[in-house]
């Protein structure tokens, strides 16, 4: 082989090694082990246990990024399942009454910079960045009383819609 192909090779490599870093997609569940997990993805964000003896790793991918990604293994460390949890499926499950451990349980920490507090409604509003059914970025807002620390209500918003706003035109595509 070429240098030239050398050096093609080693940056496909490394992007390839990139991406796995990202979201840990070379790892397949039923397979791969916790260890392998924070070796290609490092250290979670957050990470509690499980009723069953397993473990959940959160991957917050933001506040730019799209994604936040939850790994499941059982009591030995076996991966169970990696997906990304930012998506209307998982949002759906948010209900009126839910405590902020609930809703970080279901879709992982919000991006702290753009947590707000309308003194005027007693209002705190957790934010999440993601790609929409559309493929396009959003925005996903849940309203809690910050009284009772309970969610009021929740709001998706395009970020084409944040632009008519006043805000800077964000009207990039998701991409897979």
């Amino acid at each position: 082989m070429s240098v030239r192909g050398q050096a093609i090779a080693l940056l496909l490599i490394g992007l390839l090694g990139g991406c796995a870093a990202y979201d840990g997609l070379g790892l397949q569940p039923g397979t791969a082990r916790i260890e392998e997990i924070e070796r290609v993805m490092g250290q979670p964000a957050m990470r509690w246990n499980e009723a069953d003896g397993g473990q959940t790793l959160v991957y917050p991918r933001g506040p730019m990024g799209f994604h936040t990604f939850f790994v499941r293994s059982d009591a030995l460390g076996n991966v169970l399942s990696r997906e990304n949890v930012l998506d209307s499926r998982h949002f759906s499950r948010i209900q009126a009454g839910m405590t902020p451990d609930e809703i970080v349980r279901i879709v992982g920490p919000s991006v702290s910079k753009w947590t707000v507090y309308f003194k005027a409604r007693d209002e705190l509003v957790w934010e999440w960045r993601y790609c929409d059914d559309w493929n396009e970025p959003a925005r996903f807002n849940v309203l809690f009383d910050a009284t009772r620390m309970r969610v009021r209500s929740t709001l998706s918003l395009p970020e084409r819609n944040l632009s008519a706003l006043g805000g800077d035109d964000l009207r990039a595509w998701c991409g897979h």
